[in-house]
């Protein structure tokens, strides 16, 4: 890696952490030149500005999570099962720091950008979760009964509302106080429930003969 290449990657990685911590429109490229301790001068050396430092920044996090998918699908090796679970997992671990509010953010402030994350939300994450649960039932681990859209939409809207402040305000207090998870501890719980059902061993099989 040049020298030139790893400063770029560090001032990406720094005003991507801070994107997410104080959103797209109330960061600036001084907080930025700040966090990173070099001068705006050298800042806009590397990037011209704000908006071409959001666009990298996404682009290479979808560069990374499209390998990091990539290399998962294209693996023979790796059981069904597991290969859900990881996917699941690098997925959430990848997207669910980037929250609603900063959704709305980038919607209201940058809607170019929020766009092309959207576009490629739907087709690598939602596409490609339907191409395996396909795979799932042609091999047997998927009940063939299950619709294949219906098990990628149910994941989708519960992770989406999950994570949406404005769908929360509607419940109690006493119960949104009780959900003390962070954004990544969400969609762990939520693929839990969802795929591995809430109830014990003992308590399915019961519930199969009902």
């Amino acid at each position: 890696m040049s020298k030139k290449t790893e400063i770029e990657a560090k001032i990406l990685d720094r005003a991507y952490k801070l994107f997410l911590k104080q959103g797209y429109k109330n960061t600036t490229m001084d907080d930025i030149a700040q966090d990173l301790g070099m001068s705006k001068k050298t800042l806009y050396k590397y990037f011209p500005g704000k908006l071409d430092l959001l666009a990298a920044s996404f682009d290479l996090l979808k560069t990374k999570l499209s390998i990091k998918v990539q290399s998962l699908f294209e693996n023979k090796q790796i059981p069904f099962t597991v290969k859900l679970k990881s996917f699941l997992t690098i997925v959430a671990r990848d997207l669910a720091p980037i929250n609603p509010e900063l959704l709305e953010d980038l919607r209201d402030n940058a809607p170019d950008i929020w766009g092309e994350l959207q576009d490629y939300i739907r087709d690598s994450a939602y596409l490609r979760f339907q191409k395996l649960i396909e795979e799932g039932i042609e091999k047997g681990f998927v009940a063939s009964n299950m619709n294949k859209t219906m098990i990628v939409l149910v994941y989708a809207s519960a992770i989406q509302n999950l994570i949406d402040p404005k769908f929360l305000s509607q419940f109690p207090k006493e119960m949104r106080d009780d959900m003390r998870l962070s954004t990544s501890e969400i969609f762990d719980q939520a693929i839990q429930i969802i795929y591995q059902g809430i109830l014990t061993d003992e308590a399915r099989e019961e519930f199969k003969k009902a």
